[in-house]
């Protein structure tokens, strides 16, 4: 059992991740079991069609304080992120992929900037002294700086990683953000991030150590779906419907 309300919780959206979230789990437990502080572990299956849910199941009596949301439908990405953030009962809320391509231990390199008042800290490819092992395949670096420079130019200026799957924030910034969350796919990053600036919260960045995990399910169709959904979250930012009063810059 966790505490009421433990320091961290770690939230994994899980779509037919069978096969590799028993090595993130084991991994994450691994890796948090000695932390000065307590934790929780959130999967949150996205109606997955094979057995990731029963898997992390017979997970729960090996990984301390592993909690599952099981959804019988599939919600995107973005709708099972949202689900594990509001759910969870941390001081301070990161997500993270299933392929455990950006190790939990990395959020050590993001304490320090929550001990200092930050309330969004999210992980940076692009950051200096990021490593990525091996290299992302050429046409998937061109067309993430491509559709980055597009991204930064409608929403999230100055960010150049929006798509990292390590990001983490406050209780109170997670609840103010998430309530807002619209978009259900992959786009998703792109909104959160702009209606935190929106809210006013200062975006900090940390680089990360990345492996690119074989079986990835972005392909390329996840990108024409990310620059769609782009122009819907401006769209939708200019038409009021997040209910924010700031407005981002036109441009």
């Amino acid at each position: 059992m966790t505490e009421k309300n433990p320091y961290l919780s770690v939230i994994i959206p899980a779509y037919n991740e069978a096969e590799r979230i028993p090595s993130t789990l084991l991994d994450i437990d691994h890796k948090l079991h000695d932390a000065p502080f307590e934790y929780e572990i959130i999967v949150v299956n996205d109606g997955s069609k094979d057995n990731t849910a029963g898997v992390v199941r017979k997970l729960a009596n090996t990984v301390k304080n592993l909690i599952l949301i099981d959804n019988g439908t599939n919600k995107g990405k973005g709708g099972v992120v949202t689900q594990g953030m509001l759910s969870a009962r941390g001081q301070i809320r990161l997500f993270m992929d299933a392929d455990n391509s950006t190790s939990v231990d990395q959020f050590m390199n993001m304490k320090p900037l929550f001990d200092e008042g930050a309330q969004v800290v999210i992980g940076s490819r692009a950051a200096k002294g990021s490593r990525l092992q091996p290299p992302e395949p050429l046409y998937r670096q061109i067309l993430g700086k491509l559709g980055n420079i597009l991204i930064q130019l409608t929403n999230v200026p100055g960010i150049w990683d929006t798509q990292c799957g390590f990001k983490a924030f406050t209780a109170n910034a997670a609840q103010e953000i998430f309530s807002r969350v619209r978009t259900k796919g992959w786009g998703f990053d792109i909104e959160i991030l702009a209606i935190a600036r929106a809210l006013g919260y200062k975006i900090k960045q940390i680089p990360v150590f990345w492996v690119n995990a074989a079986g990835s399910k972005v392909g390329f169709s996840a990108y024409l779906k990310v620059f769609k959904e782009n122009f819907i979250i401006r769209w939708w930012f200019l038409t009021g419907k997040y209910g924010v009063s700031r407005r981002l810059p036109v441009f």
